[in-house]
């Protein structure tokens, strides 16, 4: 071959190749987006209950207040589902601004709230920024500060310490994230184990009386720190008060309900216990709104079975959606989430 044509056969090859990189992305944007599954319909309904796209609030005597834990519960179901990507970006936009920050935190001086701090730099891990520059403030110097020599994150506020076992477990889940917690958070946090295997909500009290919710945060925190036996107590203890249909009740229940669920069955799936979050996966998607259900519930997740109600159906859903996906507060990350606010693949 002269060089006149083989440079003509290369210049050909250069230009079929180009032609088919730009027709790949118009191809691939023709293709129908994946139908959602109902983890994702859950999060869609959830991210459009957000005012303004960006946040979740709470309504007391008629009014209406910005709700900062609710909102990183959100984040954590976005993320856990990998969807309403937008709605957790405007979320934590939203939840660094300084005056939304401090209000949920402390302003650092007067007062710190442990489990807040904790919850908050968990939220910016999960969303893939760096909680050391969160809203100008070091959420985790700010949680040092907080670490008593027994081990125990407590509040510092002229309104009392108001800490508990989801402060303490948060607490080591975020610094876990970020290098490792301090071996004395982990141990005070075994020391308050009751002799049952469960976990207590409150620290120091004179009966210790195991919490679900508790037990499944504590278990996590446990696993992340590499304190297994610790863990597996836990987790036995919660399959031991797992009900026949899945579910799991608050403390003092008397019907499984879907926040308690979603925190047990996430604990579950983050140990591998298969099976148990299985069971609590389908209580939950029982309890979700479907297909002949009116538009605007279509999605969310009721608290028990008596049905769906708005003023509990947020934090229901929020919650309950962790125990479908199965991913654990140690892995949860948005990285690869998609846009948008999914629904039900209805025919109506």
């Amino acid at each position: 071959m002269t060089r006149s044509r083989a440079r003509a056969a290369a210049l050909l090859v250069t230009v079929a190749l180009a032609c088919t990189t730009a027709a790949t992305p118009a191809f691939a944007a023709s293709r129908p987006a994946p139908v959602p599954t109902r983890g994702q319909a859950a999060s869609g309904w959830l991210a459009r209950q957000m005012a303004q796209g960006s946040h979740l609030v709470s309504v007391f005597s008629g009014q209406t207040f910005p709700n900062q834990g609710a909102t990183i519960d959100a984040i954590f179901a976005f993320a856990a589902t990998k969807t309403a990507n937008g709605f957790g970006e405007r979320a934590i936009s939203w939840l660094r601004r300084p005056g939304i920050l401090s209000n949920y935190i402390g302003n650092g001086t007067s007062e710190s709230f442990a489990g807040a701090t904790a919850k908050a730099a968990l939220a910016a891990e999960v969303r893939g920024l760096n909680p050391t520059r969160f809203g100008k403030v070091n959420l985790l110097r700010r949680l040092s500060r907080l670490l008593r020599k027994s081990g125990r994150y407590s509040d510092h506020s002229k309104f009392g310490d108001f800490s508990n076992a989801f402060s303490q477990s948060l607490a080591i889940l975020a610094l876990t994230r970020h290098g490792g917690a301090p071996a004395s958070a982990a141990r005070f946090l075994i020391s308050s184990e009751c002799k049952n295997g469960g976990f207590p909500l409150l620290f120091g009290q004179k009966t210790c009386a195991s919490d679900t919710d508790s037990t499944a945060m504590d278990v996590q925190a446990l696993l992340a720190s590499g304190h297994h036996a610790a863990a597996v107590r836990g987790l036995n203890w919660l399959a031991r008060v797992q009900q026949k249909n899945g579910g799991f009740l608050a403390t003092g229940g008397k019907v499984p309900n879907a926040n308690s669920t979603g925190l047990a069955g996430e604990a579950l799936a983050a140990a591998q216990w298969h099976q148990r979050a299985a069971m609590a996966r389908r209580f939950l998607l029982s309890l979700q709104v479907g297909c002949s259900g009116p538009g605007f519930r279509r999605g969310a997740i009721a608290f028990d079975s008596t049905g769906f109600a708005r003023s509990t159906a947020v934090d229901a859903t929020a919650q309950g959606i962790l125990g479908v996906a199965g991913v654990g507060l140690a892995h949860l990350s948005s990285r690869g989430s998609r846009d948008g606010d999914p629904r039900l693949a209805c025919s109506s």
